[in-house]
């Protein structure tokens, strides 16, 4: 079945991708005998009505009008219970559904700013009014129609689960670019965690690649429809664009990427534009993710199509991560693919360790093992980038300093400890945690944090797929960049990979696009990383090989011990 959409000023709704979105700039229902009388309402009982897959229950209220429908709740709520045509229960199962079906959409709430500062001091609060004006009409309905009060109330995010700030900012905007101008900007978000998000894919597939024609020529968005959510990507700005069905991702880059505010944006380029549900060139016969290269205005832009399959945060992230990726290698900065710690002991030592690979690898298990073993012998564990950073060599004598992008975490569950996954339960965003492959979307550390420059005791590839235990270091600068360059792994089907694979310095979003380039980069931060007596060797984890949580912790201890001994 074709499932109703519904697209008015006030409201959005597409069930197709679980969205609706509430512009309370357009209209803003003040009480329970306004939100009655409303067309909003009457448009969501429309959608329910129209697909008996939301019906869970069997009752004849289900086979009644819009109209119909409505009259009932009003009959309700002004205590009309002997003008009822159907029976109570019957009311009250179609009730259960209709409310379980609006709670089930992502719903997300809009206030445009309209450079009133009062709006950003107020808009939670306007907000939480909203959510207690549905809670009301729900109970007034529910506990008319069962002849008593409920003997237990669950506060539950009956209205919205997240409402944001847009305004509109004048940003240097060259001339082929003049279709984003009108589009919003995202400005502050309020989120209800925690978040359980729901989408049509959960697993990334293919390699992104260059296009020969600048997205920008086929972008058809509008302002009504598309949002910006623009970025502090490292120390990349980046303005990713969304279309609205894509407000899942849009809203988790709020626990990923520093949201870049006013003054950052105002006349101001970008480095980076990412047009996410956006058309491709005809000459792309793939449907994958695309970046064009505009040397006129200096801007990495990047495509990513509506379909399906896209709706998994992997391909927002990896998108905007390759385009940044590209730019640093641009500017003869290395990409890193792997998790940065810096780890303060017990005994007072600091250490900063990066470990590297590809997805899968073992990068943030092997992480979450030195702090299992480690007991009372490490105070605190810092993250400073969790899946990308980069190399910049300095000049000054060699020297070397990483820093990061992310301020928050992308990771599967299966990953979290049962202390981290609770401890970020009020903070997280979760994506289909019922399937494999569940992720989840916590804040690590502050932008501040993760772009200063950060020396580097220790690099180790994450071995997935040897036999041996422990750590490996290498006594050759030949054998460890042949190892980094390889990027061989056993892929754990994160990605659309399985078994044995090999992937450019393990990182297929911007290296593997520009080897050559990376290539001249890479051979000068290994001698450089040798000259300063860098530690640089291999972690062996086995998730590819036997995957015992044992023989990782074992490698972990090793680490442990040359960690606190050097």
């Amino acid at each position: 079945m074709v499932q109703e959409k519904i697209d008015t000023a006030p409201l959005y709704i597409n069930s197709d991708r679980g969205v609706a979105v509430l512009n309370y700039s357009s209209k803003y229902i003040k009480d329970v005998f306004q939100l009655a009388n409303s067309q909003e309402l009457a448009n969501v009982i429309k959608v329910y009505l129209a697909d008996a897959s939301f019906q869970k229950t069997p009752s004849a209220l289900n086979d009644a009008s819009v109209e119909e429908y409505v009259d009932v709740i009003k009959d309700i709520l002004m205590n009309r219970m002997d003008e009822l045509k159907f029976e109570s229960e019957d009311i009250l199962n179609s009730i259960e559904d209709l409310y379980t079906y609006y709670r089930s959409l992502l719903r997300i709430a809009t206030i445009n700013k309209h450079e009133n500062d009062i709006v950003a001091t107020t808009f939670m609060n306007v907000d939480n009014r909203f959510n207690e004006l549905v809670l009301n009409l729900y109970r007034g309905v529910e506990e008319r129609l069962q002849g008593h009060s409920n003997h237990m109330y669950r506060q539950v995010n009956a209205g919205t689960n997240a409402c944001i700030i847009t305004q509109s900012v004048k940003w240097d905007v060259p001339a082929k670019y003049a279709s984003l101008a009108s589009i919003r900007f995202i400005d502050t978000l309020m989120v209800r965690p925690p978040m359980m998000v729901h989408t049509k894919s959960n697993k990334r597939e293919g390699v992104f690649s260059e296009t020969k024609q600048n997205p920008i020529e086929n972008f058809k968005g509008g302002r009504d429809s598309w949002y910006c959510y623009p970025a502090w990507v490292g120390e990349s700005l980046a303005y990713i664009y969304f279309d609205r069905d894509y407000f899942a991702n849009g809203l988790a880059l709020g626990n990923l990427f520093e949201l870049a505010n006013e003054a950052d944006v105002k006349d101001r380029k970008p480095d980076i534009i990412l047009l996410f549900g956006s058309e491709g060139s005809a000459s792309d016969t793939d449907d994958n993710c695309h970046y064009f290269l505009d040397e006129e205005n200096d801007i990495y832009v990047g495509q990513v199509p509506y379909n399906d399959k896209t709706t998994y945060f992997g391909y927002m992230k990896k998108m905007v991560l390759t385009l940044h990726n590209l730019s640093m290698i641009s500017k003869h900065k290395l990409p890193i693919h792997g998790s940065m710690v810096k780890i303060t002991f017990s005994n007072g030592k600091t250490k900063s360790v990066v470990f590297f690979g590809d997805s899968g690898a073992g990068k943030s298990e092997s992480i979450e093992a030195l702090q299992e073993i480690a007991d009372d012998k490490i105070e605190n564990i810092e993250t400073i980038f969790d899946d990308m950073g980069s190399f910049t060599l300095t000049g000054d004598d060699q020297a070397i300093y990483a820093q990061g992008t992310e301020t928050g975490a992308f990771v599967r569950l299966d990953d979290l400890s049962s202390e981290v996954a609770f401890s970020n339960m009020d903070r997280g965003i979760y994506m289909n945690p019922e399937l494999s492959n569940a992720r989840c979307i916590i804040p690590a550390n502050t932008y501040q944090n993760i772009i200063q420059h950060h020396h580097v005791d220790m690099w180790l590839y994450a071995n997935n797929y040897d036999k041996e235990i422990g750590v490996h270091q290498f006594e050759d600068e030949q054998e460890a960049k042949s190892v980094f360059v390889a990027g061989k792994r056993k892929a754990l089907g994160t990605t659309d990979e399985v078994g044995m694979s090999t992937t450019f310095f393990a990182n297929p979003f911007g290296p593997v696009q520009k080897q050559a380039e990376t290539q001249e980069i890479i051979d000068e931060v290994f001698p450089a990383l040798f000259k300063k007596g860098t530690f640089i060797g291999e972690i062996y984890t086995h998730l590819g090989y036997d995957k015992k949580k044992s023989s990782l912790n074992e490698s972990a201890q090793e680490l442990l011990n040359i960690l606190m001994n050097s």
